[in-house]
């Protein structure tokens, strides 16, 4: 089995303060996807370049303390792709991807961010311009080689991804053009919510993130943001998942699925 961890670190300084190493030596994944590092690479050298015995790459923003992401793993990848090639957005840290090539496959494991609108209309407009962009750089990999996407996607796809969707429907990360994003990438382009596969129905044990404000956590008032995004073939082989909520290393909570597939 090939054990596929996504996790938002809100920051890679404070998630490992609050345990994250010990449990990912417990839980030993092949690899684990992190968003929100809020590092540069002189933040990582000597300290962070490698996590319960994984090797990790990282895309940072060129603006401190904000994104980038990374992939810790046990396997050596064939080629490092660092940004996807946008003008706009692969200055702020938000897409690396590890190639596992073999003459028999081509395979890849990408951490993603996905801008997050909230902070007012200016970013929501960003966040549309990075959507439709994005959706035509998955679908043309697509054409090309087998991945999974794992990432803090900030869409809330359907109402049973957010305790109070009633209330939410003109926010951003519920909005109906962001909801009608994802059913056209699973629709149009035949990619597949890998949680969802497995968990058709789950509302409340689904949420993998929750706000600071008004004992959201406690009171489980949360929403699923983050996801395994995979092409149908690698899809297949999903065959457990977990949410791990014992331990709050961030505003978010990993989510991992062990796949009947290796690269």
């Amino acid at each position: 089995m090939f054990k596929l961890t996504s996790l938002n670190l809100n920051g890679i300084r404070s998630a490992t303060s609050k345990g994250l190493e010990p449990w990912l030596q417990a839980l030993a994944p092949d690899c684990i996807c992190v968003q929100e590092v809020k590092a540069q690479a002189d933040d990582i050298a000597g300290k962070f370049e490698s996590l319960a015995d994984m090797k990790g790459y990282f895309h940072f923003a060129q603006k401190k303390g904000y994104s980038g992401v990374g992939v810790y793993t046990r396997h050596a990848p064939s080629d490092i792709i660092v940004g996807y090639g946008s003008t706009e957005f692969d200055t702020e840290g938000r897409y690396v991807e590890l190639r596992f090539d073999t003459p028999k496959q081509k395979c890849s494991i990408i951490s993603a961010y996905f801008p997050s609108g909230s902070s007012g209309e200016e970013r929501q407009q960003a966040k549309f311009r990075f959507l439709a962009e994005f959706y035509e750089h998955l679908a043309e990999l697509k054409s090309q080689r087998e991945f999974v996407l794992c990432g803090d996607i900030n869409i809330a796809h359907q109402e049973i991804d957010l305790k109070n969707f009633k209330g939410n429907k003109k926010n951003s990360g519920f909005l109906p053009e962001e909801r009608a994003w994802m059913s056209k990438l699973l629709s149009e382009a035949g990619m597949v919510d890998v949680y969802r596969q497995l968990e058709p129905t789950a509302t409340d044990a689904a949420y993998t993130w929750w706000s600071n404000r008004g004992q959201a956590y406690a009171k489980n008032v949360g929403w699923r943001l983050d996801y395994h995004l995979a092409t149908p073939a690698l899809a297949a082989g999903a065959k457990t998942h977990a949410v791990y909520k014992d331990v709050k290393f961030s505003d978010h909570a990993p989510l991992t699925i062990a796949y009947d597939w290796s690269v």
